[in-house]
């Protein structure tokens, strides 16, 4: 039997994109109930993505840490865990960030940015690390225990940037004491974009490569489809949980990291970006192909940086771009039922007849 193995492939594109284009009809019957023309509105999300260079700075500065955030879900659904921690792994790897980079302050900027960035991978790791480690030896759901993590992350940041860790100048807006200039990261040359990109991009490869490409990854995958035939192979279930969990919360980890060495220069409650959160919408749009996260990082970051167009050309209320985000979550979520169920996408085996056997006289006719 010979398979057409195209269609499985087909079916992956076309189903998210066909997702995305029912999410924009429906985006646009939302702005025209609230008085915009639909076609206007999608112009000047164009407009303001990538309608021109500076525009799309702003985009790939967004796009970023979303990158990395997404990866804190791709990483662990490879094992069938469906983990939404990434804002609070994001969070907590920029406190921590900020706590290292601040008490190593005066040493080389190269080993303080490097110091700052292994800082937010190891806090964002142990973050979401402990959810794997909750959910395998103890039994608890780890969609509940991520989610309910997010909140006392913020309030540790609340409490830390507010209390021990607060500069006493920061009266209107409680903050951390500022990084030095020296130690922040810089932009990529000519350009305003920081290098917070490249970490997004090598870590969307690396993530990519060690699923796809290592006996690792071969290992979790196996986790994943059947935990049980894994448990009969003898592969360390446990120990792989809480692995793939630690490298997902220290991409996050690292993502926030980002955020206060080259945007913010401090930590303060500006780090509850909701960076955590879109970068769940980008991994299932990509379906958890780390490859295909960093190409719809981009594109939500475009929406993200026209949410404020909208809100001074078409007087749309500034949560507008957060509708579009759930609009294309539910989209997207629905859209899952459909794979393997489409007639057009399923294999069609073609039959292929045996070669016929040579003849061979009987003795009856020599």
């Amino acid at each position: 039997m010979i398979y057409r193995n195209w269609r499985g492939t087909l079916e992956a594109v076309c189903i998210p994109i066909a997702a995305l284009l029912f999410s924009l009809l429906l985006f646009g019957i939302f702005c025209a109930f609230a008085g915009a023309n639909p076609l206007t509105v999608y112009a000047s999300i164009y407009k303001a993505a990538f309608g021109s260079w500076f525009a799309f700075q702003n985009t790939l500065i967004r796009a970023a840490p979303l990158m990395l955030t997404s990866l804190c879900t791709a990483l662990p659904a490879k094992l069938g865990l469906m983990i939404i921690g990434n804002e609070g792994a994001f969070v907590i790897g920029g406190v921590g960030a900020v706590a290292v980079g601040l008490a190593v302050s005066g040493a080389p900027p190269i080993v303080v940015q490097i110091l700052m960035a292994l800082a937010g991978i190891v806090s964002g790791g142990l973050w979401i690390g402990a959810v794997g480690a909750l959910r395998y030896y103890r039994a608890v759901n780890e969609t509940i225990s991520s989610l309910l993590l997010n909140y006392i992350a913020i309030a540790l940041l609340n409490h830390l940037v507010g209390g021990p860790m607060k500069d006493p100048n920061s009266l209107n807006k409680p903050s951390t004491y500022p990084i030095p200039d020296l130690d922040l990261l810089g932009n990529l040359p000519g350009t305003r974009v920081h290098y917070g990109l490249i970490y997004g991009l090598i870590a969307c490869a690396i993530a990519y490569f060690l699923i796809e490409r290592t006996t690792f990854g071969f290992a979790a995958r196996t986790v994943g489809g059947n935990i049980r035939a894994a448990r009969i192979a003898g592969l360390p279930v446990g120990k792989l949980t809480v692995i793939v969990c630690f490298l997902a919360g220290s991409c996050a980890g690292l993502a926030g990291m980002v955020e206060v060495a080259a945007v913010q220069g401090r930590a303060n409650e500006s780090l509850n970006a909701n960076y955590g959160y879109a970068g769940i919408l980008v991994a299932f749009v990509a379906r958890h192909n780390p490859l295909a996260a960093s190409l719809v990082a981009i594109l939500l970051g475009g929406i993200l940086a026209s949410g404020g167009i909208l809100q001074r050309l078409h007087n749309l209320p500034d949560a507008t771009i957060l509708v579009f985000q759930g609009l294309v979550f539910l989209v997207v979520l629905y859209s899952e039922s459909l794979y393997g169920r489409l007639g057009i996408f399923q294999e069609k085996p073609t039959v292929t007849s045996p070669p016929s056997a040579p003849y061979v006289a009987s003795p009856s006719t020599l």
